[in-house]
């Protein structure tokens, strides 16, 4: 199993069935509709997957994560942190704070974050690390993780600097910051479960 990021289409996104995201999206638009701001209801349809298309999004959280965290404390503030590190559902629009959503049907709330306010945080840590521009601009299916793997470790020979100190923190960082590109680009939520 594990944990995944992955894209979510319309018919997912808007589902109240078990595996659906319909509570997360009436618990959004309600909040959105309260704070004053245009319900979220332009969410694209799920497309084929076409590998390299940049139409989907999905990597598993795999690498340890004690690296990533120490660049964050070293590089974002504790608030910038929990922006970055702390939500469940990221969207494609702005959100001056994140929305807090307590889930029925889960024990937990869900934290949802704008990707607008995600990408500079990410792109902080990227120039960081000296993220290098050969990493994948898609995760498709997994393109990361594989990357990651293999790719990876043989550019760090060649190209130094330092990302290559610690792969599975330079997996992160390229993960958030995919994730809230993709997010951006398609105009789709992502979700991590």
């Amino acid at each position: 199993m594990g944990v995944y990021l992955v894209s979510v289409g319309a018919e997912e996104w808007f589902d109240d069935e078990e595996d659906g995201w319909g509570e997360v999206a009436a618990g959004l638009n309600a909040e959105l509709t309260r704070r004053g701001l245009p319900t979220y209801e332009n969410v694209p349809a799920e497309t084929a997957f076409a590998p390299g298309s940049g139409q989907a999004f999905e990597e598993k959280l795999t690498p340890s994560t004690t690296g990533f965290f120490t660049l964050c404390q070293t590089h974002l503030s504790r608030e910038e942190s929990e922006i970055l590190c702390g939500w469940t559902v990221i969207v494609p629009f702005s959100l001056e704070e994140e929305i807090w959503l307590p889930i029925e049907s889960a024990d937990h709330e869900s934290m949802v974050a704008g990707a607008p306010q995600v990408l500079p945080l990410a792109e902080k840590l990227a120039a960081a690390i000296d993220l290098p521009p050969e990493t994948p601009a898609t995760c498709d299916n997994l393109d990361l993780s594989r990357w990651i793997r293999h790719e990876a470790k043989e550019l760090a020979t060649t190209r130094t600097g330092p990302w290559t100190k610690d792969l599975d923190t330079a997996f992160y960082v390229a993960l958030f910051l995919r994730a809230a590109q993709h997010s951006i680009r398609r105009g789709c939520p992502i979700i991590c479960t």
